[in-house]
């Protein structure tokens, strides 16, 4: 059952994609009453984060074509639930590469995001 994030590992792990997430144009975070933290562009989700007795969990919204080969590597699973909409798990027990995780971030919202937020984010 996962829990709202408390753990120092999992609020160390939020501040990271928060400081990501949060750079984009009009991306909020919300905590759910499931406890579940997500990171939203008009309301809609582009990372979602929880907690449970296994550890920290981060999914991602990310291209069809993105998943299909994240989840060719090690530590990326298909999300339960929304798997089939192009979301992705981390492992987050073991060494994450926060450029990626950056640059999946950022797909993310951009698939979640209006054009017009779109174009902020892909204008040099």
């Amino acid at each position: 059952m996962e829990r709202q994030i408390t753990s120092e590992c999992g609020r160390a792990l939020v501040g990271q994609v928060r400081e990501i997430a949060l750079r984009l144009p009009e991306a909020t975070e919300a905590v759910d009453k499931f406890g579940h933290t997500s990171f939203r562009v008009q309301d809609k989700p582009f990372v979602m984060m929880g907690e449970s007795a296994k550890g920290t969990s981060l999914s991602l919204k990310v291209l069809k074509e993105t998943q299909e080969v994240l989840l060719q590597r090690p530590g990326f699973t298909k999300t339960p639930y929304i798997g089939q909409h192009g979301w992705v798990s981390l492992d987050t027990n073991s060494a994450l590469d926060w450029h990626e995780i950056g640059e999946l971030i950022t797909e993310g919202y951009l698939r979640s995001a209006p054009k017009r937020l779109q174009k902020q984010v892909m204008t040099p």
